[in-house]
């Protein structure tokens, strides 16, 4: 397959990765997500890896930005940790399980998976980018590891998604208003994606030596892309998001044939 870039990713001078990270962390601030949806497509196409090596160096610049994310949304929308620890813990589990199980799959059958899941998510995006829920209701705390099982089969099969599955789950099934499913999502994926990382680097799926300098950038661009994505539409902003998730699947896509 073809690459951006001609050198292999552990030869990458910090001089590239450093601009590569602020990038991803800006668009990971403006469309709303942990940068890995982004990442892992260059990394794959650009930088020539594997999609488990992919997986596993993206999760190196999501941890921290999700952490801090986590951090600062429950000290504005405190949820209670009754709602919160049982979906954490069935998400982490999961996570760990399916991490496990995607470190030994084919390289390319995981990519093509992570092919079709772009695109069924982009499309998923593009039908309900017009849809509002004002109305709460009582949260079914019965129902919220299920939550936790979905999006923790991302999270580990895939490296990301498990807070834009989790989300559409909480809001649409269980009645929550938007603010409270980004909380619970961010409840969900911040711990899954730690203990993604740490799966995926016991099974030598990391690229450390460009992950960290991708880390290092996009901490401090992530502010700006949420900055300006408040000035923006939300609907065009969905619109752009899922059309990038369609490129994205199709240049991946096309690098399996």
């Amino acid at each position: 397959m073809d690459t951006l870039f001609s050198l292999p990713p552990a030869w990458n001078p910090i001089w590239l990765s450093l601009p590569l990270g602020a990038a991803l962390g800006f668009l990971g601030g403006l469309f709303g997500i942990g940068s890995g949806i982004v990442a892992i497509p260059l990394l794959v196409a650009g930088f020539g890896m594997d999609q488990p090596l992919a997986q596993g160096t993206a999760l190196v610049l999501m941890v921290p930005n999700l952490l801090l994310g986590w951090r600062r949304y429950h000290q504005r929308h405190p949820l209670p940790w009754r709602s919160i620890l049982p979906m954490v813990l069935s998400a982490s589990t999961t996570t760990w399980m399916l991490a496990r199980f995607a470190n030994d799959l084919d390289p390319r059958l995981l990519r093509s998976v992570f092919c079709a899941f772009l695109a069924l998510l982009a499309l998923n995006l593009l039908y309900r980018r017009h849809r509002v829920h004002n109305e709460e209701k009582p949260l079914n705390h019965r129902l919220i590891p299920l939550v936790g099982i979905v999006g923790g089969c991302s999270m580990g099969l895939l490296g990301i998604g498990g807070g834009l599955l989790a989300s559409p789950l909480l809001s649409g099934w269980l009645g929550q208003r938007q603010t409270t499913a980004q909380g619970l999502s961010l409840a969900l994926v911040a711990p899954s994606s730690l203990v993604a990382l740490l799966t995926y680097a016991q099974a030598g799926r990391v690229e450390w030596s460009l992950g960290l300098p991708l880390a290092a950038g996009g901490v401090f661009t992530v502010s700006a892309g949420v900055a300006l994505a408040h000035r923006l539409p939300e609907r065009r902003l969905r619109t752009a998001f899922a059309t990038m998730l369609l490129l994205a699947s199709a240049w991946l896509w096309a690098g399996t044939t």
